[in-house]
């Protein structure tokens, strides 16, 4: 009778320190937070330099800074408070457009590993004689969105944007869509010079 007493003492004692440690404040998970980011209302001005063989507008937000050292007609679409890059390229058509249309699919299909699809959709402006695609690489990809337009006989553009940093797809949603609305402004907007 001793023992079965010590015993149920032993168990009472035993479940009061148990409610005692684990009357501490409570652990609770929480996701991962990302910094706000307010982005301004888009207004646009028209990029035409003098010489160059296209002209389009883009946001007051942006900068565009000449690559011309590389080849000519070369520039940078530069988003430097979002650290975002548009590289733009710019060439000739000497019957030569399948293998630039084919040379910027595999620049896109590259990513492929990394991303999670890559929808295209078509873009056609007959009045304009701009034609191209624009492809959206979802998931954790280098390079998000890309676009090449062409009047299929003189001019080929190509874009395709890029973040400086670590791409993850879920931190960098509201700029990707900021820049990719004005990417679309910049394809509806698009005219040849020459």
């Amino acid at each position: 009778m001793k023992k079965d007493l010590r015993y149920r003492l032993w168990l009472v004692l035993c479940g009061v320190a148990l409610l005692t440690a684990g009357c501490g404040k409570r652990y609770v998970p929480r996701p991962t937070g990302y910094f706000r980011i307010d982005l301004p209302e888009p207004v646009y001005h028209s990029f035409a330099e003098k010489g160059y063989p296209y002209s389009f507008e883009l946001s007051d937000y942006a900068q565009v800074s000449d690559r011309q050292q590389e080849e000519a007609y070369w520039v940078n679409i530069q988003y430097s408070s979002l650290n975002a890059t548009i590289h733009c390229s710019y060439k000739p058509v000497c019957g030569n457009l399948r293998e630039l249309s084919d040379d910027s699919q595999r620049f896109v299909y590259n990513h492929a590993g990394v991303a999670s699809s890559i929808p295209e959709q078509g873009f056609f402006n007959p009045e304009r004689k701009v034609y191209g695609v624009i492809y959206e690489l979802r998931g954790n990809t280098a390079s998000p969105c890309q676009f090449y337009l062409t009047d299929s006989t003189h001019h080929f553009f190509r874009a395709s944007l890029y973040f400086n940093g670590i791409p993850n797809q879920d931190s960098l949603a509201p700029v990707l869509d900021y820049v990719e609305r004005d990417m679309r402004h910049i394809i509806e907007t698009f005219r040849w010079q020459q």
